[in-house]
């Protein structure tokens, strides 16, 4: 501890809450047992807590649909069934109760922020799931809107939605919102029945009454759906509109070859660039439950732009994640992260009891494949970006061996700390990529990827089911599928997965009372044992790795 502390200063390992006092510059303590030969140093008698800054974001993401059910009677909304099978990609019946019960659990993890997928009311049918179409495929996972006025009821109500968001802030933690701008949802055949758009079925003698309850024969597949659907008919100027979207079909624009004109998945693709007064989209002005209201003199991004930010308005919603960043032209985010700002900073002037803080709106964004690296983007509204790299190149080496996470800490530190308008946002696993332990299925190797990924420079993100050791369900043979199980809530009880959560908590709580780690200043001590030191202003702490007991 030469030059850290000085002499008679007591300090504490944080996880095994021993404590010990520095003379002559040294220390003794043993890691436990449990810690993987980790000693985390900090004062044994703690600092005030820092305020909270976006710098020291502890991000805990999840599904919500796959999370917590807290309410298995809206599990069927709009009709929406089982398939019986493997389940893949259906509504498996997460919400905000649910994840409202949990959250003295997510906090446990040394949280501070939640982001959850996007919300609004999705397609209310399925379409076919992976090229074979081998089963049905719900947007369970909030990325295929319908109605970005309305909550999706297998979600939730407003109600339901307000607590959470309470919930939340009363245990100190924010809710980052994931939000789509650059697509709406596909054409089901449940969405052509319920929203009155009949003519643009076909052959409806043969489909059941319920349009939804509709099942492939032996001989079909759930891609057998389309036949009912007539993507010749004119009438599609009822649905979205050639002025709102790209589309595919008759008197539509067509779609580009380009990031920002082409279409993702060929989901319909908004026309933000486009600067044109447009109307509500024909779908929403004839649906009876929508908020959805003409706006004077706007575009379909003002539209989107007021759509999103109502809801920072109206319940405290602190931050956006934002989809698909790369499909979108750059001035539409900066739009609307100076619209979420002014719509946070109301809600704040009108909840002065509730609000947290005074910070500003939020924005973090996925360009597919960033690493950690500052370009234009950030000038566009963006806090921060997902970073790719960390999970692709270095998790599981590190989690390997902790000492050769030295150069990325160094470089992390020092590329992040020092320039105050860059953050990352690292992971390990997400929806879209891959499961760590799903990969590994190695607890004592989950345990010391908690180890190095914690004490890693910027903000992090913990996918749900990282801490616990959730594994893979089966994917239909669609890959990222496999990445959204059921959080293994039932496997926690006891035994290896309720040690693998009490790891992370341990882990995560110290990250979470110290700012430096995240946002600090990163020196290396010494080689052997492999030690370095963080420091942002009064916080100070020390990590030592006395490397892990051989089995």
């Amino acid at each position: 501890m030469q030059g850290v502390w000085p002499d008679g200063t007591r300090l504490r390992d944080a996880y095994s809450r021993q404590e010990a006092v520095v003379s002559q510059g040294k220390l003794t303590l043993t890691p436990s047992k449990n810690s993987g030969g980790l000693l985390l140093l900090e004062p044994a008698t703690p600092p005030e807590p820092a305020p909270f800054d976006w710098d020291q974001a502890n991000v805990y993401f999840l599904l919500t649909d796959r999370f917590a059910n807290g309410d298995p009677g809206n599990d069927h909304s709009f009709g929406r069934q089982k398939d019986g099978q493997d389940e893949v990609a259906t509504w498996h019946g997460g919400d905000f109760k649910g994840l409202t019960a949990k959250l003295d659990y997510i906090k446990a993890l040394g949280i501070n922020a939640i982001w959850i997928t996007p919300m609004v009311e999705q397609v209310h049918g399925f379409i076919g799931g992976g090229e074979q179409g081998k089963f049905p495929f719900y947007g369970y996972h909030g990325y295929w809107a319908l109605d970005f006025t309305k909550i999706d009821p297998n979600y939730g109500d407003e109600e339901s939605l307000k607590k959470l968001v309470d919930e939340a802030h009363q245990r100190g933690m924010r809710i980052i919102l994931d939000v789509v701008m650059n697509h709406a949802g596909y054409a089901t055949l449940a969405d052509l029945q319920d929203l009155g758009l009949t003519t643009l079925a076909q052959h409806t003698d043969k489909l059941p009454s319920r349009w939804s309850e509709w099942r492939p024969s032996s001989e079909q597949n759930w891609h057998d759906y389309n036949q009912f659907i007539d993507y010749q008919s004119p009438a599609w100027n009822k649905w979205w509109g050639p002025d709102w979207v790209r589309a595919g079909l008759p008197g539509y624009p067509q779609p580009g070859n380009d990031d920002v004109t082409g279409t993702v998945a060929g989901l319909p693709d908004f026309l933000t660039g486009s600067t044109k007064q447009v109307g509500l989209p024909p779908l929403l002005a004839a649906k009876q439950d929508t908020r959805a209201k003409g706006l004077p003199n706007a575009s379909v991004s003002d539209y989107l732009i007021a759509w999103h930010t109502d809801w920072v308005r109206r319940f405290g919603i602190d931050g956006f994640r934002a989809d698909t960043v790369k499909h979108l032209e750059p001035e539409v985010w900066l739009k609307l992260k100076q619209a979420g700002s002014a719509a946070l900073k109301e809600w704040k002037a009108n909840n002065p009891t509730k609000k947290l803080d005074d910070l500003p709106f939020y924005m973090v964004g996925e360009v597919w494949d960033q690493g950690v690296s500052k370009d234009f983007w950030y000038q566009n509204g963006f806090d921060a970006l997902i970073n790719f790299d960390y999970q692709r190149e270095a998790a599981l080496p590190q989690a390997q061996c902790l000492a050769s996470a030295e150069p990325t800490y160094a470089s992390y530190a020092s590329r992040l700390n020092q320039d105050s308008d860059f953050n990352v946002l690292s992971y390990i696993s997400s929806h879209d990529t891959k499961l760590f332990f799903g990969d590994y299925q190695d607890v004592a190797l989950q345990r010391r990827v908690a180890s190095s990924f914690l004490l890693l420079p910027g903000a992090v993100q913990i996918y749900y089911g990282d801490e616990s050791g959730r594994g893979l369900a089966k994917d239909g043979g669609v890959f990222d599928q496999g990445v959204r199980s059921d959080m293994n809530w039932q496997e926690l009880a006891s035994g290896d997965k309720a040690e693998l959560v009490k790891h992370w908590q341990r882990l995560g709580q110290f990250r979470a009372r110290h700012p430096a780690i995240a946002a600090g200043s990163h020196r290396q001590l010494s080689d052997a044992p492999y030690s370095f030191l963080r420091e942002k202003g009064a916080d100070k702490v020390v990590v030592v790795f006395a490397g892990r007991e051989q089995p």
